[in-house]
């Protein structure tokens, strides 16, 4: 497979671990492609795309690319279409550019991987850009009721019909009334690590809801310190980053998130492995 060239684009982007990540899978994976960080913002994006030339096979994007680049993609996949964010930018070798939604895949991954394979009652903190991928990643683990907390309850709205879309009950509730939660299988946060909460969690979502916090730095982040010393279950923020990494790189080798990679589970232990 001829050379290529891959990077991912935000701002700032300069912290990011996808370079360490993708280039160890190229490297398992016999493939001499490059993978770069470059420093884009929403304004940038189009002239950047526009100048890319055929040796470029693909982009990785953080926020808010993830929606500044939806009007300038071909063809979204289902996910994409779902959550409003495409985090993977396929460049096809007949000059579309496909998007893909790789963060629900990869959330869903780390979940199970972390001992929580099925939900029927889910909460998400926060109703950002990324609640709507924890809503539908928490639809695909089998929930049927989701409580979502809010700073701002009227933030939640296109949360409430994403759950009808997905046959999922959306309660939206504030923020200060998370202390007197019921318990739940899984507590997804969307908030950033350093956030105080006006309350901690329930004791009753602390010692039964698994949580699995989206932020991974600084770690331990506020909610998951405040789950350890309830002697409650955490899942790492960094399984989300490994697993949606993984799918992306699905997505370049083989043009599709559901094509297994050759000798995957090698790669994916070298791309754990660079994580430290």
């Amino acid at each position: 497979m001829a050379d290529r060239r891959l990077a991912v684009l935000g701002s700032p982007i300069s912290h990011s671990k996808s370079p360490a990540l993708h280039r160890a899978a190229y490297r398992r994976l016999g493939l001499d492609w490059s993978y770069d960080a470059v420093e884009v913002d929403g304004p940038a994006l189009p002239g950047f795309l526009g100048g890319l030339d055929a040796s470029w096979r693909g982009l990785s994007l953080t926020m808010p690319l993830k929606q500044d680049v939806l009007p300038l993609t071909d063809e979204v996949d289902r996910v994409g279409q779902l959550t409003g964010a495409v985090n993977t930018l396929l460049l096809a070798d007949d000059g579309r550019r496909l998007g893909f939604n790789t963060d629900v895949g990869g959330l869903v991954r780390a979940v199970r991987e972390g001992g929580c394979s099925g939900v029927t009652r889910g909460v998400i903190v926060g109703a950002g850009a990324t609640a709507a991928s924890a809503l539908v990643a928490m639809q695909e683990l089998g929930a049927r009721h989701v409580s979502v907390f809010a700073r701002t309850p009227s933030r939640a709205t296109t949360l409430r019909a994403l759950g009808e879309r997905l046959g999922v009950d959306v309660r939206v509730e504030t923020l200060d009334t998370l202390g007197r939660a019921p318990g739940a299988d899984l507590v997804v946060s969307t908030v950033p690590g350093g956030t105080e909460l006006p309350h901690e969690a329930s004791v009753a979502l602390r010692t039964e809801a698994a949580l699995f916090d989206v932020a991974y730095d600084p770690w331990p982040s506020r909610l998951a310190a405040s789950w350890l010393a309830a002697d409650g279950r955490v899942i790492h923020g960094l399984g989300m980053l490994l697993h949606q990494a993984l799918l992306q790189v699905r997505i370049f080798v083989a043009g599709d998130p559901t094509a297994e990679l050759p000798g995957e589970d090698d790669v994916l232990a070298a791309m754990r492995d660079a994580l430290g």
